[in-house]
């Protein structure tokens, strides 16, 4: 477990980074100097899927791969004394972020949103937003007040989506057919989102947790996104990815077998491309 002083100054670096990304306009990243993109699916809590994610990823060796990162918290790991482990991956992401500020992202998941925002989530039998302070109570002591602070300011600035060279749009998920008319892309952008944009039915809201994986609602997004093609998490995938309509590739890493696409942005991509580069840890 990281000295919690030290792990204080290393978040707080973290979300200076976050916000220097290059290419961020609010919340949306449009890469640069990308010449590939490792995106890996939910690994909420999976440390030993994270330290296969860099061992794949091999960032140090591949200064122009971007590596995604996507919903890692709200795991099945606890602690013997109580409370979720997966904070130690916000901690994970932490420190990567430092190493290469460049080229490491994490987008935001439905589960980090509710961690944020307090909403709970719903059909669970525990409240995974208390388990998950409990966790960071339990790790940290004294210090668990000023960490979690700023776990939630970390919420408050990682991206919401990311645009690749070649049009491939990276979110979490994507709007319901029902809620796409009031889905405005613009907000993307934006750096500050008001409640309505948190709460059910908002843009962000809406974006984080749909589960509409139709070929026209797919199509639709893309068009407001002004993108070809849309990688995604959120729904577990038992193969580990899904291609779900022809637009769209969903990819789970929470389990066994983890998925992750590592894909070229210098070329234009068709899905099926995407599939072929779709790997397993």
């Amino acid at each position: 477990m990281p000295e919690p002083t030290r792990l204080l100054r290393t978040l707080q670096q973290a979300i200076q980074a976050v916000r220097d990304t290059p290419g961020r306009k609010g919340r949306l990243v449009s890469l640069q100097e990308a010449g590939e993109v490792m995106v890996v699916g939910d690994l909420h809590g999976n440390v030993e899927n994270f330290r296969k994610v860099l061992q794949k990823a091999e960032l140090q060796k591949h200064s122009r791969r971007h590596l995604v990162l996507q919903e890692l918290i709200h795991g099945p790991h606890k602690y013997a004394a109580g409370g979720d482990k997966s904070h130690q991956l916000l901690d994970l992401f932490a420190a990567l972020k430092c190493q290469f500020p460049r080229q490491v992202h994490m987008l935001l998941g439905n589960h980090e949103l509710s961690q944020w925002t307090g909403q709970a989530i719903a059909k669970v039998e525990s409240d995974l937003n208390a388990l998950f302070r409990e966790g960071v109570g339990t790790a940290y002591g004294p210090h668990a007040p000023h960490i979690y602070a700023a776990y939630l300011e970390l919420f408050a600035v990682i991206p919401l989506a990311l645009r690749t060279p070649n049009r491939i749009f990276l979110c979490h998920s994507l709007p319901s057919a029902a809620k796409m008319s009031e889905f405005d892309a613009a907000r993307l952008e934006w750096d500050i989102h008001d409640e309505d944009d948190l709460r059910p039915g908002g843009s962000i809201h809406t974006l984080v947790w749909g589960r509409d994986t139709r070929e026209e609602t797919a199509a639709a997004f893309l068009q407001k996104v002004d993108a070809d093609l849309l990688i995604t998490g959120h729904i577990p995938c038992p193969q580990g990815f899904e291609a779900p309509n022809s637009r769209q590739l969903i990819l789970d890493a929470l389990g066994n077998p983890a998925c992750y696409c590592l894909f070229p942005t210098d070329r234009a991509l068709t899905q099926q491309d995407l599939l072929n580069f779709v790997g397993t840890l």
